[in-house]
């Protein structure tokens, strides 16, 4: 079945926008790219400089306010993680990524224009077997009040977050996923990234956030919201979190079966998360996807038998 094989898109496809931080005007250029070739970025604008950085986890070289990625000759893609979570939920596993800045563009703040680039840009089956991560022990990450954990799962990926803010308008606030390119289309893609209006100035001061504005972001001051539309859902800021754990999750670059649980939690730590979880191989199998899958059916199956055979004496 499809489900069980690579993708990668059909066609090329671009797109041009502001990033987030940097301020910069960005282009960035969608390719298809060849089996187990994995997720990719090329910086176009590095002259002489290995210009290849791969989207996974070991290449992990910033955590602050996003996910940046770099290679030895310190080439960086920042902010990637909203183009992660269009990927993840597309089931994209090959593609090259040209782009001619620092960072990716931030579009609306939300992972929904990069789905929609890929929608048009259409999806591409390929002829090889797609590999799951599939967790075999709990692990856990913690840091003062903050916590993300994987747990077993037989099939598929749950997830959980929970946020909270001294804000009266956020607060607490929890939200839950059972992962599929569906659910997080219908009812995840569209959150937008926020921030805090008393944070701006300091932001701005460390090369943050300068490229942010009321069309990319919902902006908090104090008790209200300023983006004059309001909010795209009553929980967004929970449902963005949730967004961002997507795109990191897939910075293993493959589908995840088990459970996630982020309380409080960013980039950071579920990047620390996902370093633990490969640090010791007895956490862990790559399975065959299909393989795997043929294996839950025929033992669902071998049970209704064993029910049948019971009621029958």
């Amino acid at each position: 079945m499809d489900i069980f094989q690579q993708k990668t898109i059909k066609h090329e496809i671009s797109c041009v926008g502001i990033g987030l931080h940097t301020g910069n005007k960005i282009s960035m250029t969608l390719k298809p790219a060849e089996v187990n070739t994995g997720i990719v970025f090329h910086r176009t604008d590095a002259d002489g400089k290995d210009a290849i950085i791969p989207a996974h986890h070991n290449y992990v070289v910033d955590t602050r306010m996003c996910t940046c990625v770099g290679n030895a000759e310190g080439v960086r893609v920042a902010t990637i993680e909203h183009l992660m979570a269009a990927i993840h939920s597309m089931g994209i596993t090959n593609m090259k990524i040209d782009i001619d800045g620092p960072e990716t563009p931030v579009m609306d703040g939300s992972a929904s224009p990069f789905i929609f680039l890929m929608e048009c840009a259409g999806i591409h089956v390929q002829n090889a077997p797609l590999k799951a991560i599939k967790v075999l022990k709990n692990i856990k990450v913690e840091s003062a009040d903050k916590s993300v954990e994987l747990r077993p799962n037989k099939s598929g990926l749950l997830m959980h977050f929970s946020i909270d803010f001294p804000a009266p308008i956020i607060g607490h606030q929890e939200a839950s996923l059972n992962f599929s390119g569906v659910n997080f289309k219908n009812m995840y893609c569209r959150a937008r990234t926020f921030g805090f209006l008393k944070d701006i100035e300091y932001l701005r001061s460390i090369g943050l956030a300068r490229g942010g504005s009321l069309d990319n972001a919902i902006l908090v001051d104090n008790n209200e919201i300023v983006n004059k539309d309001g909010l795209r859902y009553k929980d967004e800021f929970v449902r963005h979190k949730m967004l961002d754990a997507v795109g990191d999750l897939y910075m293993l670059n493959m589908p995840i079966i088990g459970e996630y649980f982020g309380n409080r939690s960013g980039h950071a730590d579920t990047n620390d998360l996902l370093s633990k979880l490969l640090e010791d191989s007895s956490n862990y199998e790559i399975v065959d996807l299909a393989t795997y899958q043929n294996s839950l059916e025929q033992s669902a199956s071998n049970s209704n038998d064993d029910a049948e055979f019971l009621c029958a004496e």
